[in-house]
């Protein structure tokens, strides 16, 4: 029976509310210290020191632990036909100068994948991997090119044509929100395999994470955006600050939004959300999840907050180049297989890092 208010401490955390529309899918978590032991055994002969493949090791079980949800003894890893989904949409807040690209270069880069001509392609390509981008909410309609020169496919998931200028209001409605979590989610539950890793496309889609990862990680904006990350050239230290002030003053008109999802309704975009809705069906479902970059490490953290049991699933591809984003990972408390200084995301580090995947596979074929 639940407490009487009256009896409830006042500093007593409390679950944020959701939106009774909202509809999240079951995670169950995968500790199973028995299967722990049983595939440390197995990687580790006679003769080797303990822990002798170090992180390997750790992503090992992690796989393990994923991939074993029934009751029969765990024998291999499988990776059965590998997704890579790319999420694309617009923010309204490049309208205050927040990138260096103007905003028609979503679309651009939209077209670069979906020809097979952006660097992503050739890795995925390379390693098997089915890509598809998803329209979540580009600003202008995309014309796809001729079919005999497609070698993506094009999902149309639009939200909005684009989110608002979070400057003057909050970036999405909570319909829209709950809209693009299912979206994402319907998305994933229609793709093959077991394997899906998440990539991103959107101008300026850097400052929603650094906001998110601000409001969420109490990580102070000024060591979320710092300016040397934001790639502008031209931009002195008093313009720096200038945007800092402008973002400040953005956070503070939405203090209210504290929760994960009030926080992504404020201050983050449609593809953000999409991959949090993926992420969550794709645990769900027992898939490993590969995490991308910055903007999919914000939708990470949202994901983790709603449901805490996804962190069992995602496996951080790679650390970028950006301040944020290493401030970030110490946050989720998460080792990212690959440090390479890569300022790309669209799943470029995701793909990097697949052949340690495969490493780990290898592993416990012996």
């Amino acid at each position: 029976m639940a407490l009487d208010p009256v009896f409830t401490p006042i500093n007593q955390p409390r679950a944020p509310e959701l939106p009774a529309h909202l509809k999240l899918p079951h995670i169950p978590p995968t500790a199973d210290a028995m299967l722990e032991y049983e595939v440390a055994q197995r990687l580790a002969p006679e003769g080797l020191p303990e822990h002798a493949l170090g992180r390997l090791e750790t992503l090992v079980l992690q796989l393990a632990r994923i991939q074993h949800g029934s009751p029969l003894p765990f024998d291999l890893l499988v990776f059965d036909s590998p997704q890579l989904l790319v999420f694309a949409a617009d923010h309204g807040i490049a309208d205050e100068g927040m990138s260096a690209l103007e905003q028609g270069m979503t679309v651009e880069h939209v077209l670069q994948l979906l020809m097979g001509v952006a660097p992503v392609n050739a890795l995925a390509d390379a390693h098997g991997f089915d890509l598809t981008v998803v329209d979540a909410g580009v600003a202008t309609h995309i014309n796809p090119p001729e079919a005999s020169r497609t070698r993506a496919p094009l999902l149309l998931r639009k939200i909005g044509y684009g989110t608002r200028n979070l400057m003057l209001g909050p970036a999405m409605s909570t319909t829209q929100a709950v809209s693009a979590l299912h979206a994402g989610m319907d998305v994933v539950r229609h793709l093959p395999g077991n394997v899906v890793a998440l990539g991103d496309v959107g101008v300026a889609n850097m400052v929603s994470a650094s906001l998110l990862l601000s409001r969420l990680c109490g990580v102070p904006i000024a060591d979320a955006c710092v300016r040397d990350d934001f790639q502008m050239p031209g931009l002195d230290d008093s313009q720096h600050l200038q945007r800092i002030e402008k973002l400040s003053a953005a956070a503070s008109r939405h203090r209210k939004a504290l929760g994960p999802f009030d926080a992504l309704a404020a201050l983050g975009g449609f593809e953000i959300a999409m991959m949090v809705g993926a992420m969550l069906q794709a645990a769900s479902e027992r898939r490993v999840v590969i995490v991308d970059g910055y903007v999919a490490g914000a939708a990470a953290l949202v994901a983790r907050g709603l449901c805490p049991s996804v962190a069992d699933y995602l496996v951080y591809a790679h650390r970028t180049a950006e301040t944020g984003h290493r401030l970030m990972l110490i946050h989720l408390q998460a080792q990212p297989l690959l440090d390479m200084g890569l300022r790309l995301n669209q799943g470029t580090g995701a793909m990097l890092a697949w052949p340690l995947l495969l490493a780990a596979q290898s592993l416990l074929e012996r």
